[in-house]
């Protein structure tokens, strides 16, 4: 396995008695798509802004390529691109400007500035924006022009805070394909993401509830841990059933999946005998049921709701 670029031991921050990160502890090796996923508020942010040198941590450590993350963060500040969740750049300057500007304030300069911007211009779809006002832009190319600023230099890990909120399919599918290009020449991409088929994209994933990390493995590995199936039932009405359904006990929550009622429940087995001897919901009609392997979204909310009794001990 290649060398950690990123290691932590117990990294926590606090801002008064919120417990933004509580002790995280992980490595992330070379060429690692790194998905962090968490509900809003469970301390990504935070984490990746204590990696990036921007805030100093309350306690534990953390180091990037061998250098301590705050006090070594000048010098490792070259060596990592980092997109934030808002718009970040000058909106007064040109796409153009802003990738020369942001070259030459990580000392590209040269034949390799003009190289690199000509390089992103095509990569990031900017070609025809080049002379545009960043301000003027949409939505959706500001980040392709933030993602273009923060690999002008080459950097050999990247830092991406939701990058691709708010761009059409085209365009996500478009920054996946250059990610996976950069993992495959070695660049190691720490990604948060609330996009779960994002997430089945990567090569691994931490979960982090309430500044915790819950869990850390590859997407199918997470998936490997509930127990069993998730029962679906197709109902009628549907909407009538997703509001009676869960409030029976044993039910943990419920989930409309393509008009199907998906069940989370450590009694699923149970709970179809049960309904088949007697049918316990007179104002519905049963029209079949069916059992579902667990996807993405599944694992995220059954960490972020605490469905602790369907999974397997996922501790890192």
């Amino acid at each position: 396995m290649p060398e950690p670029v990123i290691v932590l031991d117990r990294l926590a921050k606090s801002f008064a008695d919120t417990h933004a990160v509580a002790g995280v502890t992980m490595a992330i090796p070379a060429g690692e798509i790194f998905g962090f996923l968490g509900a809003n508020g469970a301390g990504k942010t935070t984490t990746i802004r204590m990696l990036c040198g921007l805030t100093k941590p309350t306690s534990g450590t953390g180091f990037i390529t061998g250098h301590d993350i705050w006090k070594g963060r000048y010098a490792i500040r070259s060596r990592f691109g980092y997109v934030a969740q808002r718009f970040s750049l000058y909106p007064d300057l040109t796409v153009l400007e802003n990738l020369r500007f942001f070259g030459a304030a990580y000392q590209v300069s040269g034949k390799r500035l003009d190289d690199r911007v000509e390089t992103l211009l095509d990569q990031l779809d900017l070609r025809s924006k080049s002379r545009a006002l960043a301000g003027s832009l949409s939505g959706g190319m500001r980040q392709m022009l933030a993602l273009s600023c923060a690999l002008v230099h080459e950097p050999a890990l990247l830092f991406l805070d939701e990058p691709t909120s708010g761009l059409d399919p085209v365009h996500r599918q478009q920054i996946w394909d250059l990610l996976y290009e950069l993992s495959s020449h070695g660049t190691t991409i720490f990604v948060t993401t609330h996009y779960m088929d994002e997430a089945e994209r990567c090569t691994e994933v931490g979960f982090l509830h309430q500044g915790r990390l819950l869990a850390k493995e590859s997407p199918l590995g997470l998936k490997q841990h509930f127990k069993g199936q998730l029962l679906e039932m197709q109902v009628e009405p549907v909407m009538e059933g997703l509001v009676q359904m869960r409030g029976v006990p044993g039910i943990l929550g419920v989930a409309l999946r393509s008009g199907r009622i998906r069940i989370y429940s450590a009694e699923s087995e149970r709970l179809v005998a049960e309904w088949q001897k007697q049918w316990p919901f007179p104002g519905l009609t049963w029209l079949g049921h069916s059992w579902a392997a667990p996807d993405m979204e599944d694992v995220f909310k059954a960490y972020s709701q605490g469905y602790s009794a369907i999974l397997e001990n996922t501790a890192p």
